[in-house]
């Protein structure tokens, strides 16, 4: 088993240790949901050709918040560059060419737009039926939306997530990521991954549709059942979960700290914890469904004696008594917190454009295949056309350099 001082080592030796190191990915994508299923597949261990537009690249290097866009070095890293431009039929050809030296091709554009380049499933497991493709879109490749432009946050709206999310009187709220597609992005690995498996027994490649709304849908829990059998419509309720008691955000002398104990046995404990014990049998209190009815007065009750402590005091006593709760984690937290460094979930990578840059480490876990980061996003759009269409097409520098004067490349 590979513990994580062998993996750091590994890491900083750039060895590909990871379960998908002969596997070869494409990909075409932009913005999230492509680049990010890359990057889940180049973190274990694929190589993952990232094909961008000459000249401006993929929009996702100008984004992020804060004057110097660093989001980019981790959804690009483990990540070769090449440019080509897929509107012109020489730039479909080129990327043709690479495709058929792939596993797995990533693409989320708009559906029809690998179809209008020549580059369509249909066109390509024809000629490569090894191929994976896996296509990611706001609405799927059918139905009456599959036409429609799709971003995450629109998936989030129509998959029931922003509906729920927020307090009950204001507006809808979103969080503050790209959730939809970053789901869909992970589902969009999943699929890879199985059809990959599958293609071991039947050497057959396929196609993987996963659509926002889709990918967020998966996430509902009882949404729809409820609604169905009981016509139940889930509605925004802030901090805490309807009838989940007690499960909440409560205020401490110096900051904030959420409390799970939402489950009869963890509340007798935290009942016992408070020194209140009485409370763990009260019948207010004593059942799950007693906890949701009284739920407004249990977390008043919480609240009112949390804020007699420090986050420290709280801690200890949800530790001592075996209580799941912790600190609300802002990124400095993460930083600091002896339990992300021990596993190295935060990891420090050498980026070309900012040099030393901390980032959350690849995941899951593998204990003899781990993922690691063995190179940096690449800070050029076209970085490596030469390697690559070399290596793998046989271009010499006089090809690629007619293809750059053409607009091609």
């Amino acid at each position: 088993m590979t513990d994580v001082n062998d993996q750091a080592q590994q890491r900083r030796d750039n060895v590909n240790t990871g379960a998908l190191q002969d596997i070869r990915v494409l990909e075409l994508g932009q913005l999230i949901a492509g680049p990010f299923c890359g990057q889940l597949l180049g973190d274990m261990g694929a190589d993952v050709i990232k094909v961008e537009p000459p000249v401006t690249g993929d929009p996702m290097r100008d984004w992020g918040q804060g004057a110097e866009k660093v989001q980019w070095e981790v959804i690009a890293r483990n990540k070769r560059s090449v440019s080509a431009n897929l509107r012109v039929p020489e730039g479909q050809a080129l990327v043709r060419r690479l495709i058929a030296t792939a596993d797995v091709l990533v693409e989320n554009f708009k559906p029809g737009t690998l179809e209008k380049w020549g580059l369509g499933p249909d066109v390509l497991l024809a000629e490569f039926p090894h191929l994976i493709i896996a296509r990611m879109s706001g609405y799927g490749q059918t139905g009456p939306y599959s036409d429609r432009a799709g971003f995450g946050g629109i998936g989030e709206a129509m998959g029931g997530w922003r509906y729920i999310v927020g307090e009950p009187d204001r507006p809808p709220s979103r969080m503050g990521v790209s959730i939809g597609d970053t789901l869909t992005a992970t589902y969009g690995c999943m699929g890879v991954l199985a059809a990959l498996h599958v293609r071991a027994r039947t050497g057959q490649g396929q196609v993987i549709d996963a659509a926002l709304y889709e990918s967020v849908l998966q996430v509902m829990e009882g949404l729809v059942p409820e609604y169905d059998r009981m016509g139940l419509i889930r509605e925004r309720s802030g901090s805490i979960l309807k009838g989940i008691a007690p499960s909440n955000v409560y205020a401490c002398k110096d900051g904030e700290f959420m409390i799970g104990a939402n489950k009869d046995s963890l509340w007798k404990r935290l009942a016992a914890a408070m020194d209140r014990p009485e409370l763990g049998d009260d019948p207010r209190y004593a059942t799950h469904l007693a906890r949701g009815e009284n739920q407004d007065e249990l977390d008043a009750l919480i609240d009112a004696w949390t804020r007699t402590l420090t986050m420290d005091q709280v801690d200890a006593l949800m530790t001592a008594h075996s209580i799941p709760a912790g600190r609300v984690y802002r990124a400095p937290d993460m930083l600091e917190d002896p339990h992300f460094q021990a596993r190295e979930a935060i990891i420090e990578v050498e980026t070309e454009r900012f040099g030393p840059l901390k980032m959350q480490s690849s995941f899951p876990r593998f204990s003899a295949t781990p993922g690691t980061v063995r190179r940096p996003a690449p800070s050029v759009v076209g970085q490596h056309n030469a390697e690559v269409y070399g290596e793998l097409l046989g271009l010499d520098a006089g090809e690629l350099a007619e293809l750059a004067a053409q607009g091609v490349i």
